[in-house]
């Protein structure tokens, strides 16, 4: 058994560096094994984006105005992006469901009770669900593929890119997951993690640049759609991805996209996965 180190009288031990990854490992592990053996649930979460991509691409696709034109193909590839990175920021009612079911049945308390990290449970939880949400965005990549989304058709982007666009996306997956993991920890039952994980999701979603041109919007929703978190990470993916619909905007997270999609991304993790560690250790079934 690992020693734990750095215990002081009254307080809550501490553990090295190496043991909270190796533990967080083994829980992500441990995750894993069980997505795998509930495989609607990979099956579900891969219908939901497909079915956006076509619902959007064909029946939006010839009345949205991108950039001055109603083409249905500038629309596929003005698109792409937003429904890339809601894809990504949806797996965060996942995230708080399946923690919230852990801890109804009691095995928070169980890890709780164990020599371990403190944040290894949820670590390895949210690596977990990054791992599913990246098989999901490669299945997604390839659909768009097949209706039509091209990245670069002009020849302005490469594979550098076009991954660097998917690192970008992964990682406010895995800064969304972290806010879906407080919300699990909050509510009692996985049922209310799911809707108090949706509920919020819908705004930061649909105020922004995913799926409209900013532009056409009035200027209060605008300056709010252009500040959000959500709409640096489309408007990078689309400067990465050479996508039609990087609209002129004087906010400094469309004027550097990616910078600020970084920027957001960390601040969003360092922020919720102290919370959700703090609420952690004092959280009951």
């Amino acid at each position: 058994m690992t020693a734990v180190t750095g215990t002081v009288r009254g307080a809550a031990p501490t553990h090295p560096m190496g043991q909270s990854v190796r533990d967080s490992l083994v829980v992500a592990k441990r995750n894993l094994i069980r997505m795998s053996r509930i495989p609607e649930m990979v099956i579900f979460g891969l219908i939901q984006p497909i079915m956006f991509v076509v619902l959007f691409t064909y029946v939006f696709g010839g009345s949205m105005r991108i950039g001055g034109s109603t083409s249905a193909t500038d629309y596929k590839n003005f698109l792409m992006a937003g429904i890339f990175a809601q894809t990504v920021t949806f797996a965060t009612a996942g995230a708080g469901a399946g923690i919230a079911d852990d801890m109804h049945k009691g095995l928070i308390d169980r890890f709780r009770s164990l020599p371990m990290a403190r944040g290894a449970v949820l670590t390895g939880r949210t690596l977990a669900d990054l791992v599913q949400t990246a098989l999901t965005l490669l299945v997604l990549a390839v659909v768009a593929l097949l209706v039509g989304w091209r990245p670069g058709s002009d020849g302005s982007t490469n594979a550098g890119r076009v991954l660097a666009a998917f690192g970008l996306l992964l990682l406010l997956g895995y800064a969304f997951t972290w806010i879906g993991a407080l919300i699990g920890l909050s509510v009692r039952t996985p049922e209310a993690a799911t809707s108090g994980g949706l509920i919020w999701l819908f705004p930061v979603t649909f105020i922004s640049n995913a799926f409209v041109d900013t532009s056409n919007m009035t200027p209060w929703l605008r300056h709010i759609a252009e500040w959000n978190p959500f709409s640096a990470t489309v408007q990078a993916c689309r400067v990465l991805f050479a996508n039609p619909g990087q609209s002129p905007s004087d906010a400094w997270p469309m004027q550097h996209p990616v910078w600020a999609s970084l920027i957001y991304s960390v601040l969003i993790v360092l922020i919720f996965r102290t919370l959700a560690v703090r609420k952690y250790r004092s959280a009951t079934a």
